[in-house]
């Protein structure tokens, strides 16, 4: 009998995920209202932030982040060709022009002194990534950005539970956006949140994530005489659902459960992979407790991508999932316009791609399985050295 396929991520979910769906389903009310609020209260709770507004995603919550800290047409913003192209995008939304700064080697996260050097009197904002939930250097970025008088905006989509220095991500920048996607480490499908400790941005936010109105819709039909509201401004569709703010908070309630696993699994697989010249093993920085959405190593070969490309098929052939995170932003065609990026601008994020492959990382996964994708990557090295 052949074994069963590892997918590269599997949701985690279950009893508690649906009784909150049934919960919701029995109260008659779907959309956004007070399930949400509740999830935005407990979540601020979480990770230590005055305030979290949570939105339809993390493009949206980046996006609304952009606008209320002052960000339009003409001005800068300093962020990682190492990313996925969302981050670029909500930039994209507020007509800035997206300023690409490379990565440091180990982590794969922004490199400060890069932010410094591209610092221009245009600048408005540095937004950094947390690549596979290992947090900026965000003492350094900090520094950066008070000293040039612009807004720190973290994009924290792989970083949930994850900490520096002891604090948790969403409490370090002006605003801290974070993904609910299938994917991540709190999933309600499709989702965001984003933190703040500015009460005047938090209301801002809120006003702006549903059209502008300056009341939501369940305080408006709560009773009779609440049917009023006004538009403030331009705003967009970007709220959450009572149905999504119930699987998080179900999910919420076991992050740090959730966390440790995804650290065990990532220690066996460093383990079990430390005796092989050939791949490089992810870092996590003595000051950082490592969300570890990803497990991503480097093959360090004469020709990394064909290395990678046969490991890939070897994990395919075998039913195992993985992925490649991620193609440098100034490879996409838009990207390499709008930046002006060429290929050798960024070597440390273009050789990490060369070479990267991200190995399944799951809450539900098992030790035996880690055992199952370690022998398939050293049978393809070895099978390529004869």
């Amino acid at each position: 009998m052949g074994q069963k396929p590892i997918p590269f991520h599997r949701p985690y979910g279950g009893r508690a995920e649906e009784e909150a769906i049934l919960r919701v389903l029995r109260s008659g009310w779907l959309t956004m209202g007070p399930e949400t609020a509740k999830f935005e209260k407990e979540f601020a709770a979480y990770v230590r932030a005055p305030h979290a507004v949570a939105a339809s995603s993390c493009t949206a919550a980046m996006h609304l982040a952009l606008v209320v800290a002052g960000v339009g047409p003409g001005d800068e913003v300093i962020t990682t060709p190492y990313t996925f192209c969302a981050t670029l995008e909500a930039i994209e939304y507020v007509r800035a022009k997206p300023i690409l700064a490379d990565v440091t080697e180990d982590t794969l996260n922004i490199d400060p002194h890069e932010i410094e050097r591209k610092t221009t009197k245009r600048t408005r904002a540095i937004l950094p990534v947390d690549f596979a939930g290992h947090p900026c250097e965000m003492n350094a970025i900090r520094s950066i950005a008070d000293r040039h008088g612009v807004a720190v905006i973290s994009d924290a989509a792989h970083s949930l539970s994850a900490r520096f220095r002891g604090q948790p991500v969403g409490s370090l920048a002006d605003l801290t956006a974070f993904s609910f996607y299938v994917t991540k480490p709190l999933s309600t499908g499709e989702g965001g949140m984003v933190t703040t400790a500015r009460a005047d941005w938090n209301e801002r936010l809120r006003v702006l994530r549903l059209h502008g109105m300056n009341r939501d819709a369940w305080r408006r039909y709560a009773s009779a005489r609440s049917w009023y509201y006004e538009v403030e401004e331009l705003g967009y569709k970007y709220n959450l659902t009572d149905l999504q703010a119930a699987l998080g908070r179900a999910q919420l309630r076991r992050q740090e459960t959730l966390r440790r696993r995804r650290q065990q699994i990532a220690a066996a697989y460093s383990e079990a992979l430390a005796d092989v010249e050939e791949i490089q093993c992810p870092v996590a920085l003595s000051h950082v407790d490592h969300a570890w959405h990803l497990y991503v190593i480097r093959f360090r070969t004469p020709e990394p991508s064909a290395t990678r490309d046969r490991v890939i098929s070897c994990l395919s052939d075998r039913g195992i999932g993985a992925s490649v995170h991620f193609i440098p932003a100034h490879y996409h065609p838009y990207y390499a316009r709008r930046c002006r990026g060429r290929r050798g601008d960024f070597p440390v994020a273009e050789q990490a791609f060369e070479g990267a492959l991200s190995l399944p990382i799951f809450p539900g996964m098992r030790v035996s399985q880690v055992g199952r994708v370690v022998r398939c990557i050293k049978f393809a090295l070895a099978r390529q050295a004869q």
